[in-house]
């Protein structure tokens, strides 16, 4: 079979294959196995030795065995529900078999009457008779070799047992046959020197589905490439557009600079001229700007807007919030307050009749710097000349908004994203390979790093007479807690009744905030904390995206060992803003797992976001660091960016060879329609 006839099989739905009725299609798309291929990926997770066969005189309980017995004789029930029975022995004894929910037809058949059968099952004893119930496999002694061997075991659901699957995976085993390798030799060598579809039945059929063995190896590096040449094309396609190259003034960009009550960062420093290098080119800018919480990216993105204004064209600013959006706003107005730059805000609470007004001068160029929600990209909204776009906290962006948002631009428009969040290198090559990057690990100079404390949460008082002690002095606390309620399955704090306990503490000079208010709701309590009407915020980790409260400089996280590592330093990361000393407690409950220990002593030791995003990998898994659920780029199914950063590092590399060598991309159409990225190639192809 040739890739195109390879291709068409994996491609057609489940359905095609022998045995796949309408109730098991149904069972296995509950398991995501819609296509053929996605019965491929589903490797085991482990192999059962049934090759150990056994005399009925050796039998051991509660080990899976095969036996060669006779059929001697039946135990029907008269009674509905009770099991069936049926008698077998070999030459040194007995055993009894049985069926639940079996009919007494299947039985004889499978078990006809004084015939010989292998039988392999979970080896019980029970009123002094070995017994086997409902076995994996009973077959005719001719067909020993089918049972008698080391079998793979699956992630199965009810209503799909082993058996089938098996079948199942035979029947497209049988058909994925060696096929013309599309790797160069260097490159195969580096990955094991082994075939694609010999990988394939080396993790199907033997006890090869390590995440480290060759064959596994083999096809997580075909699926990061696959990745790769997405990212490829998309930043060639991108490079290939040319637009008109910003002539920049730099006087006022400079005055901004002259005017901070600080001096930028050598990082700062550094982005600022990468950014500059990209607006003053003829290539389109699509950039991500990394910096951890509190870093400086803000007066980046600020100083580039200067830019961009003072070289005749539009800019636009988007935050994840309003309450966000609002502080950018202000910080524009003060920044820029000796331009004649027309600031504006646009978010969902804008009334009609301004929002009408706005658009119509963003239309006719009126409008310099416009600053919003999500919002600001409606279908409606037209801009007379624009040339930079900035999207603060969208470090989950995947490909296909990438790829909308550039055309929403127009090909003079250069793109800035900026994450707050501090991402491992592996998965900035995954996830971002299409963007240039650039990374403010500094922080400024007046900031200083924040002391964290860890306490059994039996010694809360300690915490509540320190920050009676802050409040005297000017200074805010938020209280951060997991729930809003009481659970009877997590014996959480619940932000609810801590809410209480606080005010009574505190003369109701506490707020709440958590999931279930009202978008407006939270903008009223968040604007009383921001304008020091309330001392204490109790609240979810709602708080966590970036709001700026220079104030806050004390938080408490209860059930601290709960959370992951980069969400403990992401909420870590809203106090000591302003000048004084920042604290964060980490509250935990007694009998801590070595896990939840490590996680602490790596949060005390360090506040480097970058080294704990890092250990937080090692420590979780890559797929739940920062909810990893790109629309753009489906989840792998294969590789790992943990245990595969060699093969990342290798795809890298190779990646830059094929772009040298003209983009000789059509080899891999195989992989890439197999790895379901045919789709967003396509998109590439005709929106950029």
């Amino acid at each position: 079979m040739n890739h195109p006839n390879i291709l068409n099989f994996l491609g057609q739905n489940v359905s095609i294959l022998n045995g796949v009725g309408t109730k098991l299609k149904k069972i296995l798309k509950k398991k995501k196995i819609e296509k053929i291929s996605d019965l491929l990926w589903n490797f085991p997770y482990g192999f059962t030795d049934r090759s150990n066969l056994k005399s009925l005189n050796e039998l051991e309980i509660g080990k899976i065995t095969t036996i060669k017995v006779k059929v001697i004789k039946y135990n029907f029930p008269r009674i509905r529900n009770l099991p069936s029975k049926v008698i077998c022995s070999d030459n040194t004894g007995k055993i009894e078999i049985i069926f639940f929910n079996s009919r007494e037809g299947y039985i004889r058949k499978v078990m006809p009457m004084n015939s010989n059968v292998v039988i392999s099952g979970k080896i019980n004893y029970y009123k002094k008779n070995y017994q086997i119930t409902n076995p994996a496999y009973i077959v005719p002694i001719e067909k020993e070799e089918y049972v008698n061997t080391i079998i793979p075991k699956y992630e199965l659901t009810e209503g799909l047992t082993e058996k089938i699957y098996r079948k199942l995976i035979d029947q497209v085993l049988t058909k994925v046959t060696l096929l013309k390798e599309w790797h160069s030799q260097n490159i195969l060598k580096e990955i094991g020197n082994v075939s694609w579809s010999e990988s394939l039945h080396k993790l199907h059929n033997d006890n090869e589905s390590d995440l480290n063995s060759k064959y596994y190896r083999r096809l997580a590096y075909d699926e990061i490439l696959c990745n790769f040449i997405v990212l490829s094309q998309m930043r060639r396609r991108i490079k290939r557009n040319k637009k008109l190259n910003k002539i920049i003034d730099y006087s006022l960009s400079n005055k901004i600079m002259e005017n901070l009550n600080f001096s930028l960062t050598k990082d700062q420093k550094k982005t600022i001229s990468e950014i500059n290098n990209d607006l003053k080119s003829d290539i389109k800018m699509f950039r991500i700007l990394q910096g951890d919480v509190g870093s400086g990216k803000t007066i980046v993105s600020f100083i580039s807007i200067a830019n961009v204004i003072n070289s005749g064209f539009q800019t636009v600013m988007m935050a994840p919030t309003e309450i966000l959006a609002k502080q950018h706003y202000d910080l524009a107005n003060k920044i820029f307050k000796f331009a004649k730059f027309n600031i504006v805000l646009l978010t969902g609470k804008t009334k009609y009749k301004n929002k009408k007004k706005i658009l119509l001068n963003l239309k006719n160029g009126k409008i310099n710097l416009i600053i919003g929600t999500h919002a600001l990209f409606q279908k409606n909204t037209d801009f007379k000349k624009l040339g930079l776009i900035i999207i603060d906290e969208q470090h989950k962006f995947g490909v296909k908004q990438r790829i909308e948002l550039s055309n929403k631009g127009g090909k003079d428009c250069d793109i800035l994203l900026m994450s707050a969040t501090p991402i491992p290198r592996t998965l900035v090559m995954a996830f971002y390979g299409d963007m240039d990057v650039s990374k403010i690990t500094q922080k400024p100079n007046l900031r200083k790093d924040i002391i964290t404390i860890s306490k059994p949460e039996e010694k809360v008082n300690e915490i509540l007479n320190f920050i009676k002690k802050e409040i005297k002095n000017n200074n805010q606390i938020f209280w951060v807690c997991p729930l809003i309620e009481e659970s009877n399955k997590l014996d959480f704090a619940a932000a609810v009744k801590k809410f209480h306990y606080l005010s009574q503490k505190f003369s109701n000079r506490v707020g709440l905030i958590h999931g279930d208010l009202k978008k407006d709701e939270k903008d009223l309590i968040l604007n009383k904390f921001l304008n020091k009407k309330i001392d204490i915020l109790v609240s979810t980790t709602v708080i966590e995206v970036g709001i700026d409260f220079p104030n806050a400089n004390i938080i408490v996280i209860e059930n601290s060992n709960k959370f992951g590592l980069s969400q403990l330093h992401q909420l870590r990361g809203r106090v000591g803003r302003g000048e004084n000393q920042g604290y964060c407690f980490l509250l935990y409950q007694k009998n801590l797992s070595e896990n939840a220990k490590k996680r602490i002593k790596i949060l005390k030791s360090t506040n480097d976001g970058f080294v704990i995003a890092e250990e937080d990998m090692k420590l979780r898994g890559f797929g739940d660091i920062l909810g990893y659920q790109q629309s753009g780029i489906k989840n792998f199914k294969i590789a790992d960016p943990i245990h595969h950063d060699d093969l990342f590092k290798l795809a890298e590399k190779n990646i830059k060879e094929i772009e040298t060598e003209k983009g000789n991309f059509e080899k891999y159409d195989f992989l890439l329609k197999l790895f379901d990225k045919a789709d967003v190639i396509n998109e590439i192809k005709y929106k950029i």
